[in-house]
């Protein structure tokens, strides 16, 4: 079986495709999957280079989402089959209800080996079914980027139709949330410093997209494009470096989801505007498997297509897609292909 692992160190110069010898066993309610492709987040790039968990036990075979084909069951199981389409829950142990540190401390790709191989075993209730209408590398997408983008939106931002929804950049869960709030009857605003992107945004249904090189403080534009309310939900992805800007952008009584640290994650921010409007902060850590089902119904019922970057990777081209990644070029996820 071939994988890609993290060996001898940290550092993208320490991942190696390696053969680890036969498929794994299977133990009493396991099911063995055949992985057709994984899709990189940003946290697989972290881990790789050490800055996620620097206490991670190596080697590791990285990142945590996938899709494949059940090739084999184990005793027991009765939820899947031989030939079932499925997908991997990011904590294999977060089923339901609130996330504990037991339940987180069962993610893929850190602490628990990842997706980056040829066949992984999981638990059989660690597996979510693939909606009929998408490609395994679609699939591959939707645990991370999807779900966080969908509890952002949705389990923590309460959005409804005809609300205000402000996204920035165009990596995987930017775009899902652009996806999402548009297929939810939502307007949305998208940041953005590259005009090619910008037009592509735009075909998507984005109603405003806003150049963050051209007009650094866009809070201003985002606030007059909802007709001077505010935003009703901000994805933050940046951080520190453009919570500012959202805390300026969003209505009072408002939500920002704080779902990662592109621009920095540590720094001074005031907190008046969050005191003063009542505004909600909130951190988002992906979701458990009900979270995932439930936003696999509404892919499916909204027939929503992931989008993937132009690029898509061969698994012994891992370091370049890792690369291209860290480099911001691609437009919505960049996925590796894994089996025939």
């Amino acid at each position: 079986m071939r994988a890609v692992a993290i060996e001898g160190g940290f550092g993208l110069e320490n991942l190696r495709v390696v053969d680890r010898g036969p498929p794994p066993a299977l133990r009493a309610g396991e099911v063995l999957v055949r992985v057709g492709a994984v899709s990189l987040n940003y946290r697989d790039l972290l881990t790789v280079r050490g800055l996620y968990n620097p206490k991670q036990k190596l080697p590791l075979i990285p990142c945590s989402d996938g899709a494949g084909v059940v090739s084999a069951i184990g005793e027991g199981v009765t939820k899947w089959a031989v030939g079932d389409r499925v997908m991997p829950t990011f904590a294999q142990g977060w089923l339901a209800g609130e996330p504990t540190r037991e339940k987180l401390s069962t993610t893929l790709g850190g602490p628990l080996d990842g997706m980056l191989c040829e066949y992984r075993a999981l638990r059989e209730e660690g597996l979510v079914r693939v909606p009929e209408h998408l490609s395994v590398e679609a699939a591959a997408t939707l645990p991370c980027a999807g779900l966080t983008a969908w509890r952002a939106l949705f389990d923590h931002g309460g959005l409804l139709a005809g609300q205000w929804v402000l996204v920035q950049g165009t990596g995987g869960v930017s775009v899902f949330a652009l996806q999402l709030a548009k297929a939810a009857g939502a307007k949305v605003i998208a940041t953005t410093s590259s005009h090619e992107k910008a037009e592509r945004l735009r075909a998507m249904g984005v109603d405003c997209v806003i150049n963050y090189r051209e007009t650094p403080q866009w809070a201003k534009p985002a606030r007059e494009a909802t007709g001077g309310r505010g935003v009703d939900v901000i994805v933050e992805v940046g951080g520190t470096g453009t919570l500012s800007e959202s805390l300026r952008a969003v209505k009072p009584g408002g939500r920002v989801s704080i779902i990662g640290v592109l621009a920095g994650g540590v720094g001074e921010v005031s907190l008046f505007p969050v005191l003063m409007q009542d505004v909600r902060l909130q951190g988002v850590i992906v979701g458990s498997r009900e979270h995932f089902e439930q936003m696999c119904r509404a892919i499916d019922a909204w027939k929503l297509e992931p989008v993937i970057d132009e690029r898509v990777f061969e698994m012994d081209a891992i370091v370049d897609a890792m690369a291209h990644m860290a480099a911001g070029a691609h437009f919505g996820k960049v996925v590796v292909k894994v089996g025939a």
